[in-house]
C-alpha cells in the first residue's frame, strides 16, 4: 500500500537496526529515501538496494551525527538529492552501558553528543527547510521508554532520550502553524545488531521469551509505526507518543499474583469437593 507515494524521506542512522527497518518500510509505502550511515558503507548499500526494489529513489549519505556540521549537512544533502524533503526521521543514537559510579566520561559525552545534540541539529535544520518550503511535513523522533524509566547502567542514554521527548513536543508546538507535524515513537526491546553489543544470543532469546508477547520486537514493526505517523490519514496527530513495545512497560511480572491466587482457589475448591464426596 503506497500511502506515502511521492514523499521524500531521510532517516538518520539507517544502515542497520531500527533505522534500517524504518527506511525500508517507508520505501514500501512509496517514499523516496535517503539512508544515513557513519561507517557502515556496505550495509548502507544493502539498504539502498532494498529500498530501490520497491520502485523508489534511494541514496546513501555518510554523516556522523555527533558533529553539528555533518548532522545539518545530512539534511542539506538529502534535500538536494531528492529535490526537497517531506519526512524526517531522527533515529541515530549511541549508547554506553555502565554504572554511573564507573562511567567513562568520554563515552558519556559521546552518547549525549550523538543521541541528543545530533538529533537537535538534525531536526532543527530539517525544520528550517520545511518552513521555507511552505508545504508542511512530518518529523518523527525515535525516543525510548528509558527516557522515563531510568534503567540502571544507562544514565547518559536515559538523559538523552528524556531530552528528546521534550524536544519533540516543543517542536510540534512551535511548528504546528506551519502544518509540520512532529511525533515520537518509543520502541521496546527490539532484535537488532546493536543489542548484541550488550547481550548474548542466549540472553536475548531467554529474555525475549519472558516478555508479555513472548518475543523481542522487529525493526520493521518500528517502520510500520513511522509509516502510520506520516500517513496523510494521520494528519491530526502531532506532539504524540506512539509506543510499540510488546507490552514491556506493563506490570506483567506481577501476573504471578493472579496465577498463584487462581491456583490456590482451584486447590481449595478441589479439596472441598473431595470432602463433600467422602
Amino acid at each position: 500500500m503506497t500511502v506515502l507515494k511521492g514523499q521524500r524521506a531521510v532517516v538518520s542512522g539507517s544502515s542497520r537496526g531500527i533505522g534500517r527497518g524504518i527506511a525500508t518500510e517507508l520505501a514500501k509505502a512509496g517514499a523516496d529515501v535517503v539512508v544515513n550511515y557513519r561507517s557502515g558503507s556496505a550495509e548502507a548499500d544493502e539498504v539502498v538496494a532494498e529500498c530501490r526494489k520497491h520502485g523508489v529513489r534511494s541514496f546513501k549519505v555518510a554523516a556522523n551525527m555527533g558533529v553539528q556540521s555533518e548532522a545539518e549537512g545530512l539534511i542539506d544533502q538529502a534535500a538536494e538529492l531528492l529535490g526537497g524533503l517531506d519526512i524526517v526521521v531522527s533515529n541515530a543514537a549511541y549508547s554506553d552501558r555502565r554504572l554511573m559510579l564507573k562511567q567513562d566520561l568520554d563515552e558519556f559525552r559521546k552518547t549525549i553528543d550523538v543521541t541528543m545534540y545530533g538529533a537537535f541539529y538534525f531536526v532543527r535544520r530539517a525544520a528550517q527547510l520545511l518552513v521555507e518550503a511552505k508545504s508542511g511535513g512530518n518529523i518523527v523522533v525515535i525516543g525510548s521508554p528509558m527516557g522515563h524509566l531510568g534503567m540502571p547502567g544507562s544514565m547518559p542514554y536515559n538523559m538523552a532520550k528524556a531530552a528528546l521527548n521534550q524536544m519533540a513536543v516543543t517542536v510540534a508546538c512551535e511548528l504546528a502553524e506551519h502544518r509540520i507535524r512532529c511525533n515520537i515513537l518509543h520502541p521496546g526491546w527490539i532484535d537488532t545488531p546493536g543489542e548484541r553489543k550488550f547481550f548474548s544470543e542466549e540472553t536475548l532469546q531467554q529474555k525475549g521469551n519472558e516478555l508479555p508477547l513472548g518475543r523481542l520486537g522487529k525493526s520493521e514493526e518500528m517502520g510500520h509505526g513511522v509509516v502510520f505517523l506520516c500517513n496523510p490519514a494521520s494528519e491530526y496527530i502531532t506532539g504524540s507518543t506512539l509506543t510499540i513495545d510488546g507490552g514491556i512497560q506493563m506490570p506483567f511480572g506481577e501476573m504471578y499474583r493472579v496465577h498463584e491466587a487462581e491456583a490456590r482457589a482451584d486447590a481449595e475448591a478441589k479439596a472441598k469437593s473431595s470432602r463433600s464426596q467422602s
